[in-house]
């Protein structure tokens, strides 16, 4: 398979700039480093010491990206083929309630392995029925990718192994896109999946992430049972707005809302959501598809006059840096600003971020700010964020990128 990593360089970092890397925090910047012994490669395994020569921890290391270093490890150890395979299996045993799930037939698609939260820096692995989509973010995980699809083959046995390491975020990493068949079976073009409520199909080998929203997931499932529990759901109208696959109007549709409009700027989402709204057996009628910018969208739903009793906002990241947070911020603002607009008094928002650079408190103040300027009232009924298939270590603060509101609005 292959043979026990051995360490050939050494990192020397600045003094005080150890702290970090101390406390767990698996990434260490370029400024940090004082001196690099040895040529390292891209996705090089090195040693990180602090400026005194006390170890630290075994780190890839990135020549290209900002984040020049991502700890493996916080001991002394050789990175090999046992070491690898034990990390995986500590993962996927981290999901033992999904895995009883599944088995139960309840759900069989949930996230894996969640990169740094899993103690895998740049490493996603998430599960579509029988099949694996896995996504390499790092040059470290890159070149091992080959390793970890065998491995994940011989602890797992999944049907396949899909590679989905087509993130924009790669380009930092000087990495190019890269998709295609890694062990077993090539999946089809849609896996049906199920989860909880409804069952849906996932197009894992093109659809966006690494072929659905896995994160959703618990928010789809408040979302419906927080419609089940209305009297006469069939009577309220929806808004979906960026609605992709349609994950959160089938929850609707399952809570027994009938009356629905899905926005997506995309033409291949909305065929999905259409052919998940078949697969599942609801009836079209009453809903109506609008390929639509998100603004435009609720612009004229505005200038309509339309007023709905649920609006659901879940648009795509709006920054990746902390440089374009202002820019952001203000997209956010406009957007639950023209959603408060055309809400009926009563109706519910939900409304989200997976902007990692915006955290939660920034986020709840941008969604009362949009608020004020619409001059409405509004109670928070739940904060959202991801499953716990998508832990957040406390070491890793920046994992916690999913983050959102349900709303009743006045």
């Amino acid at each position: 398979m292959t043979s026990p990593v051995t360490v050939g360089a050494t990192v020397t970092l600045r003094p005080g700039r150890e702290k970090s890397a101390m406390a767990g925090h698996p990434w260490l910047y370029r400024g940090a480093i004082r001196t690099v012994e040895g040529e390292p490669a891209a996705g090089d395994i090195v040693c990180v010491r602090a400026h005194d020569g006390r170890f630290l921890a075994i780190a890839d290391y990135s020549p290209h990206s900002q984040i020049a270093l991502r700890a493996l490890s916080w001991r002394d150890e050789p990175l090999d083929e046992g070491w690898w395979r034990a990390r995986l299996s500590e993962a996927l045993a981290r999901r033992a309630p999904f895995h009883a799930a599944s088995e139960a037939g309840a759900l069989d698609a949930y996230r894996l392995i969640h990169a740094e939260s899993d103690y895998l820096p740049g490493l996603i692995v998430d599960r579509y029925g029988d099949h694996f989509a896995l996504q390499a973010l790092t040059a470290g995980m890159e070149r091992r990718k080959p390793l970890l699809a065998q491995l994940l083959g011989e602890i797992w046995e999944p049907a396949g192994i899909y590679d989905r390491s087509d993130a924009p975020i790669r380009r930092l990493e000087g990495l190019p896109t890269a998709r295609g068949l890694l062990w077993g079976e090539e999946p089809p073009a849609r896996i049906p999946i199920q989860e909880n409520m409804s069952a849906r199909l996932v197009d894992m080998r093109g659809g966006q992430k690494t072929g659905d929203y896995l994160d959703q997931r618990d928010n789809r499932f408040l979302l419906y049972d927080w419609l089940a529990s209305m009297p006469e759901p069939e009577t309220l109208r929806m808004l979906d707005v960026c609605c992709y696959s349609g994950g959160f109007t089938l929850a609707a549709l399952a809570a027994g809302l009938r009356n629905i409009a899905l926005v997506d700027s995309g033409e291949a989402a909305l065929a999905l959501a259409r052919a998940n709204i078949a697969h599942c057996g609801a009836p079209e009628g009453g809903l109506d598809f609008r390929r639509q910018d998100a603004f435009d969208a609720l612009a004229e739903a505005q200038e309509r006059g339309e007023r709905y009793d649920v609006i659901v906002l879940d648009p795509p990241r709006f920054t990746s840096n902390k440089s374009q947070i202002p820019r952001a911020t203000r997209g956010y603002k406009e957007l639950n600003r023209r959603a408060f607009l055309s809400l009926k008094p009563g109706g519910l928002l939900l409304t989200c971020s997976c902007s990692g650079a915006i955290d939660a408190r920034l986020f709840q103040q941008v969604v009362f700010g949009a608020l004020v300027d619409a001059g409405r009232q509004a109670q928070i009924l739940r904060p959202l964020s991801a499953g716990a298939d998508h832990p957040i270590a406390l070491t890793f603060p920046q994992g916690a990128y999913l983050k959102g509101l349900l709303l009743r609005v006045e």
